[in-house]
């Protein structure tokens, strides 16, 4: 499990952008601004401002009105972002039994707030306890 690169987290939303540009490029690919928004559904001022942080944070790249693609280090942190949500989702519905939405829209909430040292702790007990 790795830890996120920056010094501090960013936000819970700031980090929803930086998974979802992930998820729509990989670690390799450009996503449309517009694309960005219509995932999230947001304007496209949103993801404007929100690009602008990762921009200075230094987790993407975005020339003058072009493509957005993440830096190495944005694919990392987005990458450590993703795995916190399939360790919860997992967890939420494979051994709590919650309903897969729900465990969708709460995997997310939660996965912003979970320390690294507690989701290590999650993982290993589920590699413990849970068949796969």
């Amino acid at each position: 499990m790795k830890e996120h690169p920056l010094d501090k987290k960013l936000s819970p939303a700031n980090e929803d952008y930086l998974e979802a540009i992930f998820e729509l490029g990989g670690t390799d690919g450009a996503v449309r601004s517009v694309d960005l928004a219509t995932k999230l559904e947001v304007s496209k001022a949103s993801v404007n401002n929100a690009v602008n942080n990762l921009k200075q944070a230094g987790l993407v790249e975005q020339p003058y009105y072009g493509d957005i693609t993440l830096t190495s280090s944005g694919a990392e942190y987005a990458a450590g972002i993703l795995e916190r949500h399939h360790v919860l989702y997992h967890f939420l519905l494979d051994v709590l039994g919650v309903e897969p939405t729900v465990a969708v829209e709460e995997a997310c909430k939660m996965e912003h707030a979970i320390s690294d040292d507690t989701l290590k702790r999650l993982t290993a007990h589920l590699k413990e306890t849970v068949p796969h």
